[in-house]
């Protein structure tokens, strides 16, 4: 069933320039924020700070008695949530650790299938896995505890345990930033009024006023991210919007995405042609940039000039695609659209320009948009598996042949546009039900 609300990231902006007085107590305190991150992160990112992680209470509890807070002279409301966002990113760092670990096991052919059904059961149990990794007795709940023993009497626990720990060894990361240039903020520390915002400072009973371009008012956890060479600030506030439900929007919908057109259809349809222009315009200016600033580094040359406009840019770049993407769900009127996950990118090559506009390639945006669009509209998305999906011929399914964007096959003598066949397939796979979880 479709969620009644989806949040979505709104900005605000300030009207006039920060005076360099506010800007130095704002930035007070994103540098007492990424000290309170740091200290989390090295204090709980390793191994011993697993068992601690679940629901956090404990390493809130700790962090208040360590008197850190004090040290730095921290409001308590920045403290606090400094916290809790260093926790979350050291989740998400296990969570890529697990992950990690998972494909390793899946494709080390040393392994039988008990092997890695164990190996699997530890990374599954966080229990299980915070304990192996500490080198204690695993000790689960009644019930957790007799699978993993009959799990375990299948197997060399010792050797496998020893695997685990030496691969989280060589893969996990402890996490630090050198980034002070934003931090969180609750709604007991700011105020909306005559046309701006109040921000609490580190001083007691005093706050940074700053005037903003618009009059809304919001009543949630925002983020306030600092630019002090261009006297500005932005706030990101999460907002819950209603979803809209349309009756018309009944299509299957397979797309195949690209570096020059955004988004092909199974029926032709093409969104975002100009997606090409625009990339390859923006990756030649950032190479061209680049070129010249390296040639005058030695002269310190400055970077505003360059900053602003490669900031218009990426605004003209995005403002297409999220009008490109509103044309697709309203043309369309899909109920449910299946796409392949899109490639990362891809070191090496022999083209050195083509390498670069592949790496300005806003793909990571462009999914991201898509994904919020489709949920603001009731629409789901489906990723399908895509292995070789370009090569296999939609009418008949054997491989084909690429050449000058189109797909030929010998075997039924289809000739089609090389997207829309790959779009055809995608919309074979996801009503196949070879999709990604």
């Amino acid at each position: 069933m479709p969620m009644d609300k989806v949040c979505k990231t709104i900005h605000q902006y300030n009207k006039e320039p920060i005076k360099d007085a506010d800007m130095e107590k704002l930035l007070e305190i994103a540098e007492d924020y990424k000290k309170v991150k740091n200290y989390v992160y090295s204090r709980f990112g390793g191994l011993s700070g697993l068992p601690k992680l679940y629901p956090g209470y404990t390493v809130q509890n700790e962090m208040t008695a360590s008197g850190y807070r004090e040290t730095l002279g921290m409001p308590s409301v920045y403290f606090y949530l400094a916290i809790f966002d260093a926790l979350g990113e050291i989740k998400s760092q296990w969570t890529r650790t697990k992950n990690k670990l998972t494909k390793l096991i899946n494709q080390n052919e040393g392994f039988t299938d008990e092997d890695r059904h164990y190996l699997r059961f530890l990374i599954k149990v966080s229990n299980a896995f915070e304990e192996v990794l500490n080198q204690k007795p695993v000790e689960l709940p009644r019930t957790v505890q007799k699978k993993y023993l009959e799990v375990a009497a299948k197997v060399d626990t010792k050797r496998l345990n020893r695997y685990l720990c030496r691969q989280v060894r060589k893969h996990h990361v402890k996490l630090h930033t050198d980034s002070a240039d934003g931090f969180a903020i609750a709604e007991r520390a700011y105020r909306y009024a005559e046309h701006g915002i109040y921000i609490s400072i580190k001083e007691k009973r005093k706050r940074v006023f700053v005037p903003l371009t618009d009059n809304n008012r919001y009543k949630s956890q925002l983020y306030i991210k600092l630019y002090p060479k261009e006297h500005s600030i932005t706030i990101e506030v999460p907002v819950n919007v209603a979803v809209r439900e349309h009756a018309d929007y009944l299509k299957q919908v397979g797309v195949s995405a690209g570096l020059y057109t955004m988004l092909t259809t199974d029926e032709g349809h093409r969104y975002g042609e100009e997606l090409g222009r625009y990339q390859i315009g923006y990756a030649d200016w950032i190479r061209e940039q680049t070129r010249i600033y390296n040639r005058n580094r030695n002269e310190n040359p400055g970077r505003k000039k360059y900053n602003a406009k490669k900031k218009r840019l990426e605004e003209r770049l995005h403002s297409y695609i999220n009008q490109e993407l509103n044309r697709f769900l309203r043309d369309e009127k899909p109920q449910a659209v299946y796409i392949v996950k899109l490639p990362k990118p891809r070191a090496g090559g022999v083209n050195k320009k083509i390498n670069h506009s592949m790496a300005q390639w806003q793909r990571g945006y462009i999914r991201k948009r898509l994904m919020q669009k489709c949920k603001e509209q009731s629409v789901e998305l489906i990723q399908v598996l895509g292995k070789d999906i370009s090569n296999e011929c939609s009418g008949c399914g054997q491989t084909g042949k690429k050449k000058d964007g189109y797909f030929t096959c010998s075997n039924c003598g289809l000739r089609i546009e090389e997207k829309t066949n790959t779009a055809r397939n995608v919309l074979m796979r996801g009503r196949s039900g070879k999709t990604l979880k």
